[in-house]
């Protein structure tokens, strides 16, 4: 059993930790229909997510400044690109402005500024260790043969060995949650 909650906290913090590929809009879309930093704004962007951009050729990318995002201007491009599908790592926390460099465009609503939060493994400082609390060795595991046979009040059967392995599970992927978290904050 101690097993199963070990890897079930893990797989909970693997999935905490997994950088997401967010298609810009919700959908990828690319074009001058696009509300994008309403979108960004709903976003949790976090340090090694990436962003899918896809487009017609008669578009780009241009990763600017903030200057160049208010001006809409490509002039000091951080990088540019016009392949059609672009995937642009967000590997820095911090602000970062797109536009499509293609005159007009950006006026016509074609900018995107995302807000991006440290990764917590970054942000932990490097001479510090997380640690797991431990369980109690008092309290056993719930098993079939340690869990018996109760009957409710309404007379409705008693929650199930495999309900409780469903509730320890739970509290495992709440415990993992938790450690992500502090692990954030260290």
């Amino acid at each position: 059993m101690a097993r199963m909650v070990v890897l079930v906290a893990v797989a909970a913090l693997a999935q905490v930790a997994a950088a997401v590929v967010h298609p810009v809009g919700g959908n990828g879309a690319w074009d001058t229909t696009g509300n994008y930093n309403a979108w960004s704004l709903s976003q949790k962007f976090t340090q090694g997510d990436s962003i899918k951009f896809s487009y017609p050729s008669s578009h780009d990318v241009v990763k600017v400044t903030k200057a160049g995002y208010d001006a809409c201007s490509p002039a000091n491009a951080i990088a540019s690109f016009n392949d059609g599908s672009t995937i642009v790592k967000l590997d820095a926390p911090g602000k970062h402005y797109f536009i499509c460099g293609i005159p007009g465009h950006c006026a016509a609503g074609m900018k995107l500024e995302v807000t991006v939060v440290a990764a917590a493994a970054t942000t932990k400082p490097r001479n510090k260790k997380a640690v797991a609390p431990a369980m109690p060795p008092s309290v056993p595991s719930p098993t079939e043969e340690t869990m018996p046979a109760v009957s409710s009040p309404t007379g409705a059967p008693a929650p199930s060995a495999s309900g409780a392995a469903s509730a320890v599970a739970k509290a495992a992927a709440a415990l993992a949650t938790g450690m992500a978290v502090l692990a954030f904050a260290m």
